[in-house]
């Protein structure tokens, strides 16, 4: 442990662990295969959007006239339908076109209004403008996107809406950072699997679902690993196989300060350990460091912490490797109405229900808050971020961080 920061800040950690960011590779895929990857580079549109000045829906184009009055009757010049160029239509003084909605405004107009504020004469091929035909009813040339303008940055996370975006912006193919393999060692004799039936002192081991879940969530690929028994020598061959196999190892147990807490112990003598311990509550045992140059984090064995630090430090790990945006944690404020216990020399965080009333979110503490209560967890919305010392009191605004499924 010697020259190895013990017991640090949450910052300081973060600092340590933006010193030793993972590399991965880039690589192409078409847009159904987009989701949920982030962007290896700066990406401009090819065209512009809107491409050509068009209607923004059914309705009647012609030339503005700010001096005109209405109701004011116009001869019908013809039809311009979606994906025609109006067949050669030009809309001279009097005149106006029927248009569907993405129509190419035909030349001669400037304004459009829709169907339901017009009155339409067939038999006299005329139609009627009951109020003023509006200009902002048309959709202008490149008033969304430039063509050559960046509209996704590196880093973007594809959302629907991005992924929507770059077919629009004329996009078969985008380039992508690759998934991260990441592998997830649970540690301990006790754990058997679920569907096993449970002989005295066992538990069900389920760290390994919940992180893999979290690593999906972050845009990666979890690698579950079978839970590995007390001993050094079955530890050693998973992190082994782990580090050789994965871009980033996950353990979970065996990082506190117990006789059987083997992955620090393991990581002190033949790893390459950053720091270990982290001010947090509940959370604190966390070491970050290599195996064989393999980025690994060992995560608290009791469920809630495990998740916990995940969302601290394995979360903003992987998106410093892609420059992600998201998806991520946000802050809030909320008040409080039930009292939390703080503490004094860590961040607190304690498992919160939010509701949203006229004055504001507030936030409920309505479980039990063992780190081993996992229900706790999966039945609450958000995690106070209360600093040391901070009073935890009915009544108090304090940040917290919600937290996105």
């Amino acid at each position: 442990m010697d020259g190895v920061p013990y017991f640090v800040t949450l910052d300081e950690a973060l600092a340590l662990i933006h010193q030793h960011p993972m590399e991965l590779g880039v690589e192409r895929v078409p847009l159904d295969e987009a989701h949920g990857r982030h962007l290896s580079e700066d990406l401009p549109s090819l065209v512009d959007d809107p491409a050509f000045d068009n209607s923004a829906m059914d309705g009647f184009a012609c030339q503005y006239d700010p001096d005109a009055n209405y109701p004011l009757t116009l001869s019908l010049a013809g039809t311009v339908a979606a994906a025609k160029i109006g067949d050669n239509v030009v809309v001279g003084p009097g005149q106006a076109v029927r248009i569907m909605t993405g129509a190419p405004m035909p030349p001669g107009t400037s304004a459009m209004l829709p169907i339901e504020r017009c009155e339409v004469d067939e038999t006299a091929a005329t139609v009627t403008l009951l109020e003023a035909p509006k200009p902002h009813f048309v959709r202008k040339q490149g008033e969304n996107l430039r063509a050559g303008s960046v509209a996704l940055r590196q880093g973007a996370h594809m959302t629907p809406a991005r992924v929507g975006l770059c077919a629009t912006m004329g996009y078969e193919t985008v380039p992508v950072w690759q998934r991260a393999r990441v592998a997830i060692v649970s540690t301990g004799d006790e754990l058997v699997p679920p569907g096993t039936k449970l002989a005295p002192g066992e538990i069900y081991e389920s760290n390994s679902y919940g992180l893999a879940g979290l690593v999906a969530w972050a845009g990666h690929t979890p690698v579950r690993f079978s839970a590995v028994s007390d001993t050094e020598e079955a530890l050693r061959e998973a992190l082994e196989k782990a580090a050789s196999t994965c871009d980033l190892v996950l353990t979970s147990g065996g990082v506190s300060m117990g006789e059987f807490d083997l992955v620090r112990a393991l990581m002190e003598r033949e790893g390459d350990m950053k720091f270990w311990r982290v001010k947090i509550r509940p959370g604190s045992p966390p070491l970050f460091g290599t195996w064989n140059g393999t980025p690994l984090f060992g995560l608290p064995g009791n469920p809630v912490s495990s998740h916990v630090v995940f969302r601290l430090l394995v979360a903003p790990f992987l998106r410093l490797a892609t420059g992600a945006d998201g998806p991520a944690e946000w802050r809030v404020r909320a008040q409080l109405r039930d009292r939390v216990k703080s503490t004094n020399d860590c961040l607190t965080l304690r498992r919160v229900t939010l509701t949203s009333t006229p004055e504001g979110l507030m936030a409920h503490q309505p479980r039990h808050q063992g780190s081993g209560n996992l229900e706790s967890l999966a039945s609450a919305d958000a995690l106070t971020l209360l600093q040391p010392g901070q009073s935890g009191e009915v009544g108090e605004w304090i940040d917290v961080m919600v937290l996105q499924a």
